[in-house]
């Protein structure tokens, strides 16, 4: 082979590489040309085109427009068409990642070809980032304000969530970006991170009072959940969430409410997946999704919709018409292949979880928190979740008590939302758990009986608190079960003597309050009771005085187990029984156990309440033993006359002997032990 035939040989391999480098950018996506690794690719001429595009088509406003292959050769025609358009601001957006993607490139090949245009480029696109921002921290999808949805804050592809991912880099003086502000950019850039965490923080959906993820748009006025296009309605994201919480993950030394934004997310993940089935998708020749199928799969991982139902988790799915269904197969072809209704993204949120809740548990709010410090003072704790106090859990302070004290021991507890499953254990006597406001100081937990799964007394191990030492007293709390309407799943459960609970509020679905232990006493006053199923149940001698008892569906509000023999079980005075607007029919009880004795005092009934008022259980026999009564009731649910015929209105003698100390004060040894007082007067 001569030296000729070398050089042309060498001259058709180079072509050959020329020729095929072009076409294999080409054949990529925007998004992968991005992500293409630093090196020395953006050096080449290639690299250098396509930020020659990428600085025509950012707009002097400073952002780019969407959807755009930035990679493609561009006539003299279409360069001269976004020369013209630079002054035009319309278009300009963070959605499908235009302009953070766009300043990500220009960061790559400025750190290999330090030309200042990029540089000028990408510090415009900041500036646009910064200006677009609200005032109350979120982000619209289109800047200029666009009309329509699109002024809604938008976490919908992630797009909020990558601006401040740009900016914490910027924040945290990281090398991910080759371009460095000012320091006075950065002060700003912090500003504006700040900003919108905290509009994260506020946007966190409330289910049922409870934190749980976040909706792909919310407005921009109210931070209410709402929709975007025909078949994006208002809903909890799956997907959206995933990516916030790994943001909110990713904060060094976060607040106590990113802390508690995490952990409540977290739960509401754990609670939202689906287990057993599996997404099949089916391609043509192109490679282009044809059709997806739902498969049953007991070996699938789980995974989580797109869009749920605001109130209860529910997936559902939209066609362009905008009617719910309740399957993937009800929506048609086009919008079933072209669009992602189910994600696994929440997974690699979990897996991080796992580190990261060592480091930020319920309640810390920086690593270095000491959590087994000696209070100053043994009989008066303060649990605050700033820091500032003993302790920064209520457990945690429970357990450093002294056993079986001589004298009360005062646990106060600053508002909050506490995310912890609490025991009272029996050696706790004579605590007092003291709330700083009884709107903002919430204890919140969320087993259930089927995620218990202990077998049939499952209900019992539910709670959110479990009291179990005598002459126990809360004030001024929100004790909640936030599980839902999933079955059995107590608040607050009371096995304990002389207890008081006063101006509280008690929440749940199913067994909300478990009052029980034979031979105990138990006085409720001016407390906030809500349920659907038995809501207040159990043994105990119970007293509830000026309380509220609020039915969430048509169900049965009481069902007492009284012991036989024992005098009094649920005795209600005073009290107002109340429903939401669709609940019409409810019972005052029904007998857990046959010997069940409840009766209601000069209580306001609304009309929720059946003419019957009282139901057997399927047990014939407890009309003969049960006691259920009534005495000077009013309100349109007061209707003696309609009442089942083994129930009793109490002449005005009988009620006379329902006094609290007739109820509450004779011990076992028929000696007066006015033990409620004490808490009647807090």
């Amino acid at each position: 082979m001569n030296y000729f035939q070398n050089i042309v040989i060498a001259l058709v391999f180079i072509f050959s590489i020329n020729s095929s480098a072009q076409p294999q950018i080409l054949n990529k996506s925007w998004k992968e040309v991005v992500n293409i690794k630093e090196g020395t690719w953006f050096v080449s001429a290639e690299a250098k085109d396509i930020a020659e595009n990428v600085l025509l088509y950012q707009r002097n406003i400073g952002g780019w427009p969407k959807n755009i292959q930035m990679q493609k050769t561009l006539s003299k025609d279409e360069k001269q068409n976004l020369i013209a358009l630079k002054n035009d601001p319309n278009e300009t957006t963070t959605d499908n990642g235009a302009t953070f993607q766009q300043m990500i490139f220009l960061s790559k090949i400025y750190r290999q070809v330090p030309d200042e245009r990029y540089k000028k480029g990408f510090l415009l696109g900041l500036e646009y980032l910064l200006e677009a921002q609200y005032d109350n921290g979120g982000w619209p999808q289109f800047y200029p304000l666009k009309k329509g949805y699109y002024t809604h804050i938008t976490y919908n592809d992630d797009s909020m969530v990558n601006i401040l991912n740009v900016l914490k880099e910027i924040v945290d003086k990281t090398d991910f970006f080759s371009i460095k502000p000012s320091q006075e950019t950065v002060k700003r850039v912090k500003i504006a991170f700040d900003k919108g965490i905290d509009c994260i923080v506020k946007t966190q959906y409330k289910q049922n009072g409870v934190l749980t993820g976040w909706c792909a748009q919310h407005d921009e006025n109210t931070f209410t959940p709402a929709k975007a296009r025909a078949y994006e309605l208002a809903s909890l994201s799956g997907k959206e969430s995933a990516q916030i919480v790994l943001l909110l993950m990713s904060i060094e030394n976060p607040s106590n409410e990113v802390i508690n934004a995490v952990h409540f997310a977290v739960a509401w993940f754990d609670k939202a997946k689906i287990k057993g089935i599996r997404e099949d998708r089916f391609y043509d020749e192109s490679g282009k999704i044809v059709d997806k199928k739902i498969v049953l799969d007991t070996n699938a991982p789980d995974i989580w919709p797109r869009f749920m139902e605001l109130d209860n988790n529910i997936p559902f799915f939209c066609d362009r018409d905008g009617v719910k269904k309740g399957s993937l197969a009800e929506i048609g072809a086009e919008r079933r292949n072209g669009y992602s209704w189910y994600t696994n993204e929440p997974k690699e949120v979990l897996k991080k979880y796992e580190v990261w809740k060592e480091r930020y548990f319920i309640g810390k709010t920086k690593v270095d928190i000491k959590q087994n410090k000696v209070p100053k003072d043994d009989f008066y704790i303060t649990v605050a979740q700033d820091g500032s106090g003993d302790y920064t859990s209520i457990q945690d302070a429970i357990n450093n008590t002294p056993s079986f004290p001589y004298k009360r021991v005062t646990i106060v507890v600053k508002n909050g939302i506490y995310y912890e499953k609490i025991k009272i254990h029996e050696w706790n006597t004579n605590l007092s758990l003291i709330g700083e406001s009884k709107e903002k100081t919430i204890i919140t937990y969320d087993d259930y009986f089927s995620k218990i799964n202990l077998g049939r007394n499952s209900t019992f191990y539910t709670y959110t608190i479990l009291v179990e030492g005598d002459n126990f007293f809360a004030t001024n709390l929100t004790i909640q079960n936030s599980s839902g309407e999933v079955g059995q799943a107590i608040a607050l459960s009371i096995n304990a003597n002389k207890v008081g609970i006063t101006n509280c509020n008690i929440l749940g679905n199913q067994d909300t309050l478990y009052a029980t232990g034979e031979g105990n006493k138990q006085y409720l006053k001016g407390c906030y009771i809500e349920g659907t199923t038995d809501f207040v149940f159990g043994t105990a001698t119970v007293l509830l005085e000026n309380c509220t008892l609020h039915s969430l569906k048509n169900s049965y509000i009481t069902a007492a187990a009284t012991p036989e023999g024992t005098k009094y079980g649920f005795v209600f005075k005073n009290c107002k029984l109340t429903a939401d607007e669709k609940v019409t029919e409810v019972y005052l009880g029904r007998p857990w156990r046959i010997h069940a004795k409840t009766v209601f005092i000069n209580c306001e009934m609304g009309k929720q309440i059946k003419p019957e008022g009282w139901y057997n259980w399927f047990k014939p026999e407890a009309e003969k033993k049960t006691f259920y009564a009534e005495y000077n009731c009013s309100g349109y649910g007061f209707q003696p006359e309609k009442r089942t015929i083994w129930s009793h209105q109490l002449t005005k003698s009988e009620a006379k002997e329902y006094t609290n100390d007739s109820i509450l004060g004779i011990n076992s040894k028929g000696v007066t032990d006015k033990w409620y007082e004490k808490f009647d007067r807090k």
